[in-house]
């Protein structure tokens, strides 16, 4: 995948605001096409199979993350269908209300393809990580490493964690692939 150009972050941005907002109105959200002022390669790149994470903030606290690691959904509606989970689904945090939308921050990371990683090889900031074992699978962003100040080996026992492994399975067996991420939000200057 290309870098996402500033216009089609900008769009994204747009639909993964507007999805949030209608889930916390408790509407369905219907992505709109693409429009013509966008050109060729960034509808190319809109359209394409793509993994994508939205993450919510609000005053600085993750409000909700949702993402889909399936290269099976064109990126312009992964990215709706994300916000609109983030806002929703995150089993961790009450759903967003219509009041609160204004108070949340977006945050869009669009996945590399997961690459098998040895642990000498994982560079918090750059990768994230999955790691799996039986039916076990957790998944930590590249910035979570950055937000937290965790070298390798912490990054990669939290994610042992967030799968429910024993935190020392990436030792001990367990599966570990990296990903690299494209990541943006509403507080860049795009």
């Amino acid at each position: 995948m290309s870098p996402l150009s500033s216009a089609a972050r900008r769009w994204l941005l747009q639909q993964a605001r507007a999805a949030v907002e209608a889930a916390g109105c408790r509407q369905a959200y219907r992505v709109p096409e693409i429009p013509p002022e966008l050109g060729p390669e960034d509808r190319q790149e809109l359209e394409r199979p793509q993994a994508a994470f939205v993450s919510l903030h609000k005053r600085g606290k993750l409000r909700g993350c949702v993402g889909h690691v399936a290269f099976d959904t064109p990126l312009r509606r992964v990215v709706a269908e994300m916000a609109q989970a983030a806002a929703l689904d995150d089993t961790r945090f009450p759903p967003v209300k219509a009041g609160e939308t204004p108070d949340l921050e977006i945050e869009i990371s669009v996945l590399s393809p997961l690459f098998p990683i040895r642990p000498e090889q994982v560079t918090p900031g750059v990768h994230g990580l999955a790691v799996r074992q039986g039916w076990r699978r957790g998944l930590l962003l590249p910035q979570v490493a950055t937000a937290q100040k965790w070298d390798a080996e912490r990054f990669l026992t939290e994610t042992c964690r967030k799968a429910g492994l024993d935190p020392e399975a990436w030792k001990q067996g367990a599966e570990v692939e990296g990903f690299t991420a494209e990541v943006f939000g509403e507080k860049d200057d795009l």
